[in-house]
């Protein structure tokens, strides 16, 4: 079928552990009825040889209580650690020997009938298919052995988000000097059209925006391309401006800065020689949608403290 926006491949790690990530992702797309009808039947942990229900008896936390946890919100390592305190805790080796089961079953083993079964009803027979990972990577629109488990798959792009002032730059700046990685300042690659119209106090729309984003997905993709990370700060206020940024949620990470409008106006008042303008404040809050995914910090912490935050929930060294 064909690519569900916001689905991972089973391959993507979160933490030591395959699977995971993808479970998520079907948790949140459920609860926003974006996930397509052919993937609900394996939600929960009904069917025990579906990879989620294997995945929550190897994390020893019931479905129902991971799905809980999920939609109250935070990023994936949030959860994740959430459940490892509650459930099982697995040393690196169980980790190890979780994914190297997981990534190898349909080949030789009692799955083998199946996956050729569904290979043949999915339309993608003979594909040199060997793995029930495989299968879905390329049912779903993924290159044969475009990812492969047994390699490092760390985040490469973290994207700092707020309204205006939130401190953003600040932060996102740190961050990238800390983790020696590239730093993207997404209001550098505006539009003229676009500063100009909020120089003179007029509010964006989402036409304005879109080549825009469009533009700063193409920075995010030169520094990955060439095997470099990134930290961007952008506002991404809207979940459909972060699907621009982040079309497929493996390998990028939200960090929302999130502060109350009396905290956020008072430092634009004392910031000069931006194109936001203060008036303009009220047009960033009113479109602004809480990303339910992201890591959320509060904006009123010390750009330090942010930092190491940041660093420590994601691993960042």
């Amino acid at each position: 079928m064909p690519r569900v926006p916001g689905l991972r491949s089973p391959h993507a790690k979160v933490g030591r552990i395959v699977v995971f990530g993808r479970m998520l992702d079907k948790l949140r797309l459920h609860a926003t009825g974006a996930l397509p009808a052919d993937y609900q039947d394996n939600l929960g942990d009904h069917k025990p040889a579906v990879f989620d229900a294997r995945c929550c008896r190897f994390l020893g936390v019931p479905y129902a209580d991971i799905r809980l946890r999920t939609l109250e919100g935070g990023c994936d390592e949030e959860v994740l650690a959430w459940a490892q305190a509650r459930g099982v805790r697995r040393s690196d080796e169980e980790c190890v020997i979780w994914n190297r089961f997981m990534t190898k079953i349909g080949w030789r083993d009692d799955r083998s009938a199946v996956l050729g079964e569904r290979a043949v009803e999915y339309g993608v027979d003979g594909a040199g298919l060997e793995t029930i990972f495989e299968l879905f990577d390329v049912d779903e629109g993924r290159p044969l052995g475009a990812t492969r488990s047994w390699e490092p798959q760390p985040i490469s792009v973290v994207v700092v988000m707020g309204v205006s002032g939130c401190g953003k730059t600040t932060v996102g700046r740190a961050l990238a000097e800390v983790a020696r990685w590239d730093f993207i300042e997404a209001d550098d690659l505006h539009p003229a059209a676009n500063v100009a119209k909020m120089s003179s106090g007029v509010p964006l729309g989402d036409a304005d925006r879109a080549p825009w984003l469009a533009s700063v997905r193409a920075s995010i993709d030169a520094c990955t391309g060439r095997g470099g990370r990134a930290v961007v700060a952008c506002s991404a206020l809207r979940e459909a401006y972060r699907r621009v940024l982040a079309p497929g949620p493996a390998d990028t990470r939200f960090a929302f800065l999130r502060g109350d409008f009396d905290l956020i106006q008072g430092r634009m008042a004392g910031r000069s020689g931006h194109f936001m303008k203060e008036e303009l404040l009220r047009s960033q809050f009113e479109p602004l949608q809480a990303p339910a995914s992201a890591l959320t910090l509060d904006a009123a912490l010390a750009p330090g403290v942010l930092t190491h935050r940041i660093c420590e929930v994601l691993g960042i060294p």
